[in-house]
């Protein structure tokens, strides 16, 4: 009696991992990951921050070397959780303490930042120390589940350990990267090499019978929600512009503007992100998902930087930034076209279809982002400028209804 009694109370403390139903119906994001999501936004503010101040102060090579360092640390960290998370979340005590041992990891690496973001400005070899700390904490943490799910989940074995070979020896080198205190040239190859090895860990393991149950709505959602994270810096950079204004000159036109400028290009980035036929495209070709997913972070990025643009026209506004005002409006339209061809670039990618009608939807989007760009060259106020680019946007949206109402009227 007593070993039934035992075994039973095993079996609530823990759940077999043996992978999720990757047709299961309603799966939907949990509560624990909108939880380790919460860390990935005070990490995207310290990193919008950090790029807005040293590209307000004119350093421009390094404010884009550290920004493009951070945000894919940032968004490679929840990545491979998340896919992690779809494919063998068990929700248990044991995937509970994994995934908060995680989130100490992000907290680490997000107060890694400002010592990188000063390495890159003082122009010496990016001091990625505390970020790697963080890193390896999480992916000690990582590597444990993927090894667990190897143990009880036995048809998905070689994929399983695939992961963890990979991350294993991905962090071993970061480590030595850091230790090691190579030259410039030297610690970029080995850089590279780390990246590569992080970017086919997922491929391999993948091939390998089918990978892992990962669910395509699921993750779908993840990375839109993911998205939204990302939109919370426009909405951050427009307070911060807005406040800077309305200290200056009280609530005026340009105060107005600045609003319409922030909370239009938010609204209309999240409505432009909301177009991709992501969800129906894996469900169909979960092939496509290597791209997808990487198209992603690039994809929220942009997002992040143009959130951190505002707050580089708020400290232009203050008078304490060191670039014009045509820096500034560059500072937001360059990632906003980022964002634009991105989105049309994977949703070309998925759909397979309609590319020509997409291209010319996108084509006066940049053509608005030009004009922006040529009246700032032209010395128009930083507010005018910015809310004229709220219509990039908004022409690939109307676009989409035109070209949706012309479907239903076909069909």
């Amino acid at each position: 009696m007593k070993s039934v009694r035992s075994d039973a109370a095993a079996d609530q403390l823990h759940t077999k991992m043996t992978g999720r139903d990757p047709n299961e119906a309603h799966r939907v994001t949990t509560p624990l990951e909108l939880l380790f999501d919460l860390t990935f936004a005070s990490a995207f503010g310290l990193a919008a921050s950090q790029y807005a101040q040293v590209l307000a102060g004119g350093h421009l090579q390094a404010a884009f070397v550290g920004f493009g360092y951070a945000g894919f640390a940032i968004c490679w960290a929840w990545v491979n959780f998340t896919w992690f998370s779809s494919a063998y979340d068990t929700d248990d005590w044991i995937f509970r303490v994994a995934t908060m041992v995680q989130m100490i990891g992000v907290l680490i690496v997000a107060m890694g930042l400002p010592r990188m973001f000063a390495s890159a400005l003082h122009g010496v070899q990016l001091d990625n120390t505390v970020m790697v700390v963080g890193y390896v904490i999480m992916r000690i943490a990582l590597v444990s589940q993927w090894l667990r799910a190897a143990k009880q989940d036995s048809g998905r074995r070689k994929a399983c350990l695939t992961y963890a070979a990979c991350i294993s020896v991905a962090q071993i080198g970061w480590v030595a990267q850091v230790l090691t205190h190579l030259s410039g040239a030297a610690s970029l190859t080995l850089i590279a090499v780390l990246l590569t090895l992080e970017f086919s860990g997922p491929a391999l393991a993948e091939l390998n019978k089918g990978g892992t149950p990962w669910h395509a709505d699921h993750i779908a959602e993840r990375y839109s929600l993911f998205a939204i994270i990302a939109l919370g810096e426009g909405v951050v950079g427009t307070v911060a512009a807005m406040s800077a204004v309305v200290e200056r000159q009280g609530w005026t036109l340009d105060a107005s503007l600045v609003c319409i400028a922030g909370v239009g290009l938010t609204f209309g980035m999240w409505w432009v992100y909301y177009l991709l036929p992501s969800a129906h495209a894996l469900r169909s070709h979960r092939n496509r998902a290597f791209v997808w997913g990487f198209a992603q972070i690039l994809i929220v990025i942009s997002i992040v930087a143009t959130g951190a643009g505002f707050r580089v026209a708020a400290q232009f506004i203050e008078q304490k930034a060191r670039v014009g005002s045509f820096d500034v409006v560059l500072s937001v339209a360059i990632p906003v076209s980022v964002f634009l061809g991105s989105i049309y670039a994977l949703h070309a990618f998925l759909s397979r279809k309609a590319v020509l009608q997409q291209f010319w939807s996108l084509v006066p989007a940049l053509a608005v982002v030009a004009i922006t760009v040529r009246l700032a060259l032209s010395q128009i106020d930083t507010s005018m400028c910015l809310a004229i680019l709220v219509f990039a946007p908004v022409v690939i949206i109307l676009s989409s209804e035109v070209g949706r109402r012309a479907n239903r009227r076909t069909n």
